[in-house]
């Protein structure tokens, strides 16, 4: 329902391409060899430090690696094997940061082996031929930094027997590289990026025995820790999955401090202490993460393997009112509900109309879903992409087949500030109770105010054991909204939409006043409701890296002048 960015977008995103020309500029000067003379200083022969990368490893990966097809960021890239992966065109943004960032190191060092520290070796060398002197994207700020991580968890494997010729090579352009993210730091988009930016140059000067590269990089992650977390431990993204991409990257910079005979701040043990209690708010009954603005489930064992770096032992809490979640657990009945504004600016390219959208797992099986994000080879799609972070693809009620907020459209604005999500829900007022009787958590939020002057509210009930799970939602039109009084509102539709896991089935009961479903595990869980007409129509889920398709619970119903209320529920059969 916009056209068009808002005037104070276009003002930003004038800056931003004013910036970014500047850039292009400097870009220039810094190739030159008057900038490289300012580069000099002190070069070591070897990373004085290793951390440990618990990223999963697959062997399939290597393998695909040794046969010369090169799979990151969702897209596949075959090379023939008198090419080099640095000479193609790469099929995406996302691909080459993976390419330049040397995100196949850690498939080859987990591979081990002559072959796999051969091919390592090769394409170090290939990237050094191409791009020893300043380049975009591969000297980017992120791109550089993201080098450095996988050089500092995985290069030891091929680096050590390496040519002594071609390793000093090597380390004059590491000990160029990291002056020169000190100096380009600011360029690094916002959000995750600042985070990696800041810790791998940090942990460039730790390895390479560089006290000012530590200095500044500590510095820079302080600012960020400060803007980008919660007191609660939520992220400003409120991606769970960036949550948990975060502490990775912070428990890898305390265990390099700590291998360099460096003291851990303060304030990192405290940032990582928070986010592991809101790691463990975010995990469902599968140990994954639950599937909110952009994120996918996560690795479970990833998941597991991180919360053990800390000591920390407390029980996840019920609500975490910075981040704007709720959860709700009962016997093996677990609830994560949204209800947060949307992410502010430049941290919510990759956030979706989601709220008051919930997911649900009873026991170890996911059955309520969000659609998830394209994470596929879809993100070059922008039609796909949008369809994934509208109201529609999340459990939650759509008016008038229309979001809650929008993507920003396309054009020069977008281009300079990326696919932001605007004109969300400006109020969102959430409360909880938990009593004897179970958890009560309710939400509403004004996201359709602006255009059709009505208010949603959702109530979501919990009973003590998790056998049933209340709901209701109601719509509730606005008295003093614009046009009302002066002419009779227009019947608008609405529908709630319950996208199921695609492992999960359903099935109209008999009568067909209401839907099973059927676990993997044999469990039943009835769903039913009142207020509006139910039916079992298709879907399609994301969260779990690859595309399913899959189908979901819809009720349908009008609101007109007065408010209306859809009442439902999910209880296990056969539950006592």
């Amino acid at each position: 329902m916009h056209a068009s960015a808002p005037l104070s977008l276009r003002l930003e995103a004038l800056d931003v391409w004013a910036f970014a020309q500047l850039e292009s500029l400097v870009g220039w000067l810094r190739r030159g060899w008057i900038y490289r003379q300012s580069l000099r200083g002190p070069i070591t022969d070897r990373l004085h430090v290793a951390v440990d990368d618990p990223s999963p490893k697959k062997l399939e990966d290597a393998d695909n690696l040794f046969r010369r097809r090169f799979r990151f960021a969702g897209e596949t890239l075959d090379v023939k094997d008198s090419a080099s992966i640095f000479d193609a065109e790469m099929p995406s943004a996302g691909f080459a940061a993976a390419i330049h960032g040397f995100d196949w190191l850690a498939s080859l060092d987990g591979a081990g082996g002559d072959a796999a520290r051969l091919l390592a070796l090769k394409l170090a060398a290939e990237w050094l031929k191409r791009n020893r002197h300043f380049t975009r994207p591969a000297w980017a700020p992120e791109v550089t930094a993201r080098r450095f991580i996988n050089l500092i968890a995985h290069g030891r494997f091929f680096l050590t027997n390496s040519d002594l010729l071609w390793r000093s090579k090597f380390f004059v352009s590491l000990r160029n590289q990291s002056r020169v993210l000190a100096r380009t730091f600011a360029s690094a988009p916002e959000g995750l990026p600042r985070i990696e930016t800041a810790i791998g140059l940090a942990l460039a000067g730790i390895a390479l025995n560089d006290e000012k590269s530590i200095a500044a990089g500590m510095t820079r992650l302080d600012a960020e820790m400060n803007r980008q977390f919660f007191p609660d431990g939520g992220h400003i993204g409120r991606s769970p999955e960036t949550l948990a991409r975060a502490f990775q990257l912070l428990a890898m910079l305390a265990q390099g401090l700590e291998a360099g005979g460096r003291v851990v701040p303060d304030s990192l043990r405290g940032c990582m202490d928070r986010i592991v209690v809101a790691l463990k708010f975010f995990r469902l009954g599968d140990g994954g993460l639950t599937v909110f603005n952009g994120g996918t489930e996560s690795d479970p064992k990833l998941i597991a393997s991180l919360l053990v770096r800390t000591d920390i032992q407390s029980r996840p809490f019920g609500h975490a009112p910075h981040s704007g979640y709720h959860r709700m657990a009962g016997g093996k009945t677990t609830v994560i509900l949204d209800a947060g504004n949307i992410p502010p600016g430049p941290f919510s390219t990759e956030a979706h109309a989601g709220c008051l959208a919930f997911e649900m797992s009873a026991g170890n099986q996911r059955m309520i879903v969000n659609c998830g994000a394209a994470r596929t080879g879809q993100e070059h799609d922008e039609a796909w992409e949008a369809a994934l972070r509208a109201t529609a693809a999340h459990s939650t009620l759509t008016l008038a087949d229309t979001s809650s907020a929008f993507v920003l459209p396309a054009g020069f604005t977008r281009n300079e500030l990326g696919a932001r999500l605007i004109d969300g829900p400006q109020h969102v007022e959430t409360t909880r109770a938990e009593t004897a009787e179970g958890i009560l958590a309710t939400g509403q939020h004004d996201g359709y105010v602006p255009n059709f002057g009505i208010v949603h509210e959702r109530r979501l009930a919990m009973s003590p054991k998790g056998l049933t799970l209340t709901g209701l939602d109601r719509l509730s039109p606005v008295a003093n909204h614009k046009g009302r009084g002066r002419k009779k509102r227009n019947a608008c539709n609405f529908t709630i939409r319950f996208h199921i896991h695609p492992d999960v089935r359903l099935s109209l009961a008999q009568g067909g006043g209401s839907v099973i479903l059927k676990l993997p595990s044999g469990e039943g869980w009835r769903f039913r409701c009142g207020g509006g007409v139910l039916s079992i129509e298709e879907s399609v889920y994301l969260g779990g890296g690859s595309v399913r398709r899959t189908e979901q619970l819809v009720i349908t119903g009008q609101v007109k002048d007065e408010d209306v209320e859809c009442a439902w529920l999910f209880e296990l059969m056969g539950g006592v």
